[in-house]
């Protein structure tokens, strides 16, 4: 997080922002700091950006993690059930037709787009629980898929009609941290430590549910509530950071898979990890966003296609091969 902050297009001294933080949030004095302007950058631009890119980043692949646990899918991710596609339109609909919320407690953006995401989960519930028994969770991924091409659909058709706001959608669409501050950042933390909290209490429960349905039903884990809880939970988080940061792909699918490959198969193990890690990748992510192309800088949701799309190809490779 010291380098996230130091780094940049105003780059600021490395062991200047270290002493910075190192005395404000630990109260422990290592020298000089930063001057006043060199402070204000790293108090009200610089490192807010890195606490949301970090709490983004953390959640997606806590989510993500989340996502694969409770579909015993590798290739499940936070975007699966339509949440992507709900919060896309949401944002579009609040871009182009936004009522005036200079009254408002938050801005319209984040609510369109939260409210899209939780409207497309549910509808996809909906659907599946019409088309099934709701005991397979390929028909609730099928459903994810149906909601997600018809609101694709409807954004599309909106885009055409204002063809003016194209610039902002897609600018939305690729992800974003440009315009972080601390009020996204306490926006979103109590949304993202409720998630959090109740996935990382069903990680002994996801472990359980891996070696299959009958099994675990046999066990006493009562599946449908535990899958129920954590698609709600990871839904929850998903959307919230959505809301503020964009549309930001592969994180879920990159990070869980490395922590399973390298470290351990195990949720109580490949949760907790994941989040950490996730947090990480994405503050490393929003470093070359800001510094590849400086002074211009790249929608960050570029970085993690450039990373994620060859490894997302490996993990499908992998998979039909057994080895994942």
């Amino acid at each position: 997080m010291t380098a996230g902050a130091a780094l940049g297009p105003a780059g600021l001294p490395f062991s200047g922002v270290s002493s910075e933080l190192a005395n404000r949030i630990f109260r422990i004095n290592l020298g000089e700091g930063l001057s006043e302007r060199q402070a204000a950058i790293l108090w009200q631009i610089r490192f807010p950006r890195v606490v949301l890119g970090a709490l983004v980043g953390g959640t997606l692949a806590l989510c993500g993690a989340a996502y694969q646990g409770v579909f015993r899918n590798p290739l499940a991710d936070p975007y699966l059930l339509g949440v992507a596609s709900g919060a896309g339109l949401g944002a579009t609909l609040a871009i182009v037709y936004g009522p005036d919320s200079s009254s408002w407690p938050v801005g319209a953006l984040p609510v369109f787009a939260f409210a899209g995401a939780l409207i497309a989960v549910m509808a996809a519930w909906v659907v599946a629980k019409g088309a099934g028994p709701g005991k397979n969770t390929a028909i609730l991924i099928l459903a994810g898929v149906a909601v997600a091409a018809f609101l694709n659909a409807i954004q599309t058709y909106v885009q055409q009609r204002q063809t003016d706001s194209l610039r902002s959608v897609y600018a939305w669409i690729l992800g974003r941290l440009s315009t972080s501050g601390w009020y996204e950042v306490w926006l979103v933390l109590p949304y993202v430590v409720v998630a959090s909290v109740v996935i990382l209490l069903h990680r002994r429960l996801l472990d359980v549910l891996s070696v299959g349905e009958e099994e675990a039903s046999s066990l006493g884990v009562r599946t449908e509530r535990v899958r129920a809880t954590v698609i709600i939970a990871a839904t929850l988080g998903t959307a919230a950071v959505v809301a503020v940061s964009g549309l930001i792909g592969f994180v879920g699918i990159i990070v869980p898979h490395a922590i399973r490959l390298a470290v351990s198969t195990s949720y109580k193990v490949v949760l907790p990890l994941s989040a950490l890690f996730g947090a990480a990748f994405l503050v490393l992510a929003d470093i070359a966003a800001r510094t590849v192309a400086s002074p211009a800088e790249l929608p960050i949701g570029v970085i993690t296609a450039f990373f994620g799309a060859p490894f997302f190809v490996v993990v499908l490779l992998t998979s039909r091969k057994g080895t994942i």
